[in-house]
């Protein structure tokens, strides 16, 4: 009796850890994942870009920053000019 019990807890351990090796990634597969997440992420990233450049504020605040250079820009013409 205690021998069919040994040999049927060696069995699930044995079944255990076979398993358990067949869920472990190899380290190909954990790089070709890091290079498909890291796919995704520049693609969301470079989208997020798009949307942030593409905003209101954004072209506000560039057309701000434009018309203050030009006003400057001319500001020096007229006091360098004379």
């Amino acid at each position: 009796m205690k021998l069919s019990i040994a040999v049927a807890v060696l069995m699930l351990v044995f079944a255990a850890h076979t398993e358990a090796q067949e869920a472990e990634k190899t380290i190909v597969e954990h790089f070709s994942n890091f290079g498909d997440q890291l796919k995704d992420m520049s693609v969301k990233t470079k989208d997020l870009v798009g949307k942030i450049s593409d905003s209101e504020f954004a072209t506000k605040t560039r057309n701000w920053f434009t018309e203050q250079f030009d006003k400057m820009k001319t500001k020096i013409d007229e006091t360098f000019q004379a």
